[in-house]
């Protein structure tokens, strides 16, 4: 393509946001206004990335759509973006999520709507240029912009504890922030660039490799969240606004895995293997011990939250094995969960905006006042479980395979975050759902409407086509993760230079 698409798809949404800004007139007219541009906006802008995939060379590691233009040329930085079989999907991803996230609000969100649809279009601006950049400068002002408008959308729009819930993950990401930083600046002043691809081509030396991926790791694993850095997440969840909690299971956690696969791995791969164990380690507590404190949850907001927290654990499992279902299958699971996770967030914001409650005791016997309801949250607590003919089954059995490569220990335990998701999950889903209509309040509760199944068709769809035909995406993935494996392995430094950096 010769015009700028990724530059249309990252910045189209920031210029809706600024036409927003010239809105004028009534508080009314001016929030429907708001809500039809920011739908359109929107739309258009998934419409658009859909190009991407459309016009992609699966058969090529190469990054695609490049711009390289230089931006502060005398300490080589520049304006450089790209996608490749492990982005595109992630990009693709966030433009599918905004506009039914903008769907989730239309009822919900009455007052500063118009402020609350410029919030969602700018980190969708910066969701996607994070996805999109090869420039570790450009990477970092995206990476971290993003917490601003996901501040304020906790803190503004969220519950009655929403300004403890925003700074605690303000300052959880920030901390991780400052040890990237210092990531960026030692890989610059090693390197000379601040150019990713040419940053990853780099043999670092063993020494170095181990400090800088601390600090990476520092930043990734507050994204993804790991245990024990988790802690910021049911808070965020439990106070954010339905949209909020959508965006921040479908897309922002899964930032954290694309760090690692970005630059973890590649750039830094002998400090990868070292740490490995210790992954694994943290990664089945957050599989087995989030799984139990989910199974301890009377809040439906925060089971999801929790289980979010175990699902992510899979993903940074699949990635540390080093194998190619490892790899794909955390990419799958990733895409996965944010459809998944998204779409439980979604159903808890229905009987929310009926009964302001979320509360599992609130509830019980909806089956039988809303019977398109029960079908749709079936099908994403099942997908959640993985059961097979969803998209929740193909990731995990891609990790699994991977991990059964590497150490069968790791990959038995984490079976056990499996069988604790199905009891979480199908407890969740028979407490609600199943038995009597006893509560007088649910006897007039009424099934979806056309908005909310607008909203829940595209992703019931997605979460079965995945599970049934996950090939296209395979195909898309496939030479990206191979690629990857083989500069995971020319980067390694010889042995005896580790050993002798190492020491005896």
């Amino acid at each position: 393509m010769s015009w700028p698409i990724l530059s249309t798809v990252i910045f189209l949404p920031l210029l809706g946001a600024a036409f927003l800004f010239l809105v004028r007139g009534s508080e009314e007219t001016v929030a429907r206004n708001a809500r039809y541009v920011a739908l359109w906006i929107s739309l258009v802008t998934f419409g658009l990335s859909l190009l991407l995939w459309i016009f992609f060379d699966n058969t090529t590691h190469e990054y695609q759509f490049v711009e390289d233009l230089p931006w502060v040329p005398e300490h080589s930085i520049g304006y450089h973006l790209g996608i490749d079989g492990i982005s595109i999907f992630f990009v693709i991803l966030t433009t599918f999520l905004t506009p039914i996230c903008v769907l989730a609000s239309w009822q919900s969100i009455k007052t500063r709507v118009r402020e609350f649809m410029i919030a969602f279009l700018v980190l969708e601006t910066l969701v996607i240029g994070a996805f999109c950049a090869l420039d570790f400068v450009m990477f970092y002002i995206f990476f971290e912009g993003i917490l601003i408008p996901m501040f304020l959308i906790i803190g503004v729009w969220g519950g009655p504890r929403r300004v403890y819930a925003a700074f605690k993950f303000f300052l959880y990401t920030m901390l991780g922030a400052v040890l990237f930083l210092l990531a960026i600046l030692t890989i610059y002043f090693t390197t000379g660039t601040t150019d990713i691809p040419t940053a990853v081509a780099h043999n670092f030396g063993y020494g170095i490799q181990l400090w800088i991926w601390l600090a990476l790791f520092a930043s990734f694993a507050v994204k993804v969240p790991m245990w024990p850095f988790h802690t910021w997440l049911p808070d965020a969840h439990v106070e954010a606004p339905t949209a909020g909690s959508v965006i921040l299971a479908g897309i922002l956690l899964k930032l954290g895995g694309y760090g690692f696969l970005r630059f973890s791995l590649p750039m830094l791969p002998d400090a990868s293997e070292f740490f490995a164990p210790f992954v694994f380690s943290l990664s089945l507590v957050a599989v087995i011990y989030t799984s139990f404190v989910a199974l301890m949850q009377d809040d439906m907001k925060k089971l999801i939250a929790y289980s979010s927290v175990a699902h992510m654990g899979f993903v940074t499992i699949g990635i540390f094995t080093f194998t190619r279902q490892g790899l794909e299958g955390s990419i799958i699971q990733m895409i996965s969960h944010g459809i998944v996770s998204a779409a439980l967030f979604l159903c808890v914001g229905v009987v929310y905006d009926r009964m302001h409650s979320r509360l599992i005791a609130s509830y019980g016997g909806l089956v039988h006042r809303m019977p398109k309801y029960a079908l749709v949250m079936m099908v994403f607590t099942l997908a959640a479980v993985g059961l097979p003919g969803t998209s929740g089954f193909v990731g995990e059995f891609l990790v699994f395979v991977g991990a059964f490569q590497v150490n069968s220990w790791v990959a038995g335990l984490a079976m056990i975050g499996i069988i604790l998701g199905a009891a979480y999950m199908l407890w969740l889903y028979r407490r609600v759902i199943f038995g009597a209509l006893t509560k007088d309040e649910l006897k007039s509760i009424t099934d979806l409407n056309g908005r909310e199944i607008a909203m829940f068709a595209p992703l019931v769809a997605l979460a079965v086509l995945m599970g049934l035909w996950p090939q296209p995406f395979l195909d898309v993935i496939h030479v990206s993760v191979a690629h990857l494996m083989e500069q995971v392995q020319h980067a390694k430094v010889p042995l005896t230079e580790a050993v002798q950096i190492a020491g005896p």
